[in-house]
């Protein structure tokens, strides 16, 4: 797949060009424009950055972060089996649990929530720092929901990082999930009092937050160029123009017979 001219492969992390020292030097430099290609495209192009993915996963299948990328774009892509197994295979290579919460929500798109609760509950929760074990939770009610269990799944969100006043990366994505939680369970005034604070925390726009509140608060946004609608602006333009047109020489008119009469 062609690479634009701008990528150089400098522009991934510090971490990831060091696994890729075990590379000859013109291979890690290919593998390193792909892996920018990735990250370039994941949120806006995801079966592009996936096309890259599978190119340094050709190149470099034996690089944990090569498995990770591929993992997060086939991820991206809703191909949940091939993701997990990426994420599976970086894991070993690593001994790291960052992916765990991915992992496991992976399981959830390949339809075993059980299998996901399980694993909300292993001993890798404990080695998450607090944003992995903030994911976990969402993931475990995520679960929870699939399986009907809706109180279930809200009292999984309730928790010390809910409940603080202070905006960590996570905490909109968080007080989200709780809302719609309250939502689906009918509980409208939680879930807009929530909604309202997931908007307060949202500095990125990750969430829809305020389209939620507004839907909730009757507030219709309309489009004022919507060529569905019946009356064609350019004729109310001009009908509009016309009529001022008119009320103008009608004044010009008065003014006029007014100057006449003082003349008299």
């Amino acid at each position: 797949m062609p690479i634009p001219e701008d990528v150089t492969g400098e522009e991934i992390d510090k971490d990831v060009r060091q696994e890729l020292q075990s590379l000859p030097k013109t291979l890690a430099e290919d593998v390193a424009k792909n892996l920018v290609m990735v990250a370039r495209l994941i949120d806006e192009d995801p079966e592009g950055a996936y096309g890259y993915s599978k190119v340094a996963l050709r190149l470099a299948s034996r690089v944990a972060a090569v498995r990770e990328a591929a993992g997060f774009a086939a991820y991206a892509n809703q191909k949940y089996a091939e993701a997990l197994a990426e994420f599976r295979a970086a894991r070993r290579m690593t001994g790291s649990a960052e992916l765990w919460p991915l992992m496991a929500d992976c399981e959830r798109g390949l339809g075993r929530p059980e299998k996901a609760l399980d694993m909300a509950g292993a001993p890798e929760v404990h080695k998450l720092d607090k944003a992995g074990q903030v994911e976990m939770r969402l993931v475990a009610a995520g679960a929870r929901r699939d399986m009907g269990q809706l109180d279930a799944a809200i009292v999984t969100l309730q928790s010390p990082e809910l409940a603080s006043n202070s905006v960590q990366p996570w905490t909109a994505r968080l007080r989200y999930a709780y809302a719609d939680a309250l939502l689906t369970a009918g509980r409208e005034g939680e879930a807009r009092e929530w909604f309202a604070k997931a908007v307060e925390a949202d500095r990125d726009g990750s969430t829809d937050a305020s389209d939620r509140l507004a839907e909730m608060d009757g507030v219709e946004f309309v489009d004022a160029f919507d060529e569905s609608d019946d009356t064609n602006g350019d004729d109310v333009d001009v009908e509009a123009v016309e009529a001022v047109d008119i009320e103008v020489k009608d004044q010009h008119v008065e003014d006029d017979e007014d100057d006449e009469d003082d003349k008299d």
